[in-house]
């Protein structure tokens, strides 16, 4: 997100049990030239008095276990396998998180251009302040 919209929008991610990031999730974005080494997934807790125009969960279950988060105009559920939860650079673990990165870049780029083109449409200083993604593993 911040790498293909990071001049159109503020991006944040949490979860309900964050995790640091996975060395393979780093690895398949670096090969597509992201670099998300610095990068961290806090806990919704530190949200939870922001204003976001949209909180997105994107794990297949997230849409259950997430708890009603309140920062949010717009609560979308865009669900995903998730990649192994494995740090094993195995080119089967490689390739589904190569998997998992594709689908979701797609999803949320097309999202992203048509919602940010409508809302350009409609008043071009309404543009999101922020989006947050979260992830909810129990």
């Amino acid at each position: 997100m911040k790498h293909d919209f990071g001049d159109r929008i503020k991006t944040y991610s949490a979860g309900t049990n964050p995790k640091e990031v996975s060395r393979l999730a780093i690895m398949v974005l670096d090969e597509i030239g992201i670099d998300i080494s610095g990068e961290t997934s806090d806990h919704l807790d530190k949200y939870k008095d922001m204003h976001f125009d949209y909180v997105i969960s994107l794990c297949d279950d997230a849409n259950e276990k997430c708890p009603v988060f309140f920062g949010g105009v717009k609560r979308l559920h865009m669900g995903f396998p998730d990649p192994p939860h494995s740090n094993d650079p195995t080119e089967e673990n490689l390739q589904k998180f190569r998997d998992a990165r594709d689908a979701i870049r797609y999803t949320m780029k097309n999202f992203f251009d048509k919602e940010l083109s409508n809302r350009e449409e409609a008043a071009a200083e309404d543009i999101p302040t922020g989006v947050c993604h979260v992830s909810c593993k129990q």
